[in-house]
């Protein structure tokens, strides 16, 4: 859980950053939900409030990234592509290029997603019973998994469901 985390890590960075987030999928609608009644009780700035669950799963997730990844951070993403389509994906890594582009983000991620992986420069850690060791995303078992279907989806699949 989080708060056991907390106290076994400590972080720290220059130059100083007091801004960022952690986001956990499983928790995305209780923020949300939040997030929109605070704003529709205490409306700042006279527009409307952030609306993040009227949309689809994946908008309300990118609508939520977006408002909140506009200034420098540290932000932690659990998962993130939980919601997205391999399209939206796109979209989020365009996002992670303008948080690259303000400067001063740091993005800690953990992914099933080789889109996400891909990320140009991102460096990868697989978590291994022996800690943390480098992976390319082709050496990844969703990027093997996600090969082997695209090589031949009919095939995958039925070889998937007959074990």
């Amino acid at each position: 859980m989080g708060g056991q985390l907390s106290s076994a890590l400590r972080a720290s960075w220059l130059p100083k950053i007091t801004n960022g987030w952690f986001f956990r999928a499983e928790s995305f609608f209780s923020v949300a939900r939040y997030l929109d009644e605070m704003a529709q009780k205490y409306p700042m700035g006279g527009g409307p409030p952030p609306d993040f669950l009227s949309h689809s799963h994946g908008e309300g997730f990118l609508r939520f990234f977006e408002e909140r990844c506009q200034k420098q951070g540290i932000f932690i993403f659990d998962e993130p592509e939980s919601a997205l389509s391999p399209a939206r994906q796109i979209e989020f890594l365009k996002l992670m290029r303008r948080m690259e582009n303000i400067g001063h983000c740091q993005i800690i991620m953990a992914t099933h997603s080789p889109v996400l992986m891909a990320y140009p420069n991102a460096r990868l850690l697989r978590l291994t019973k022996y800690g943390l060791e480098p992976v390319t995303v082709r050496e990844t078992d969703h990027y093997k998994v996600m090969r082997e279907f695209c090589e031949d989806p009919a095939g995958f699949v039925q070889a998937a469901i007959e074990e």
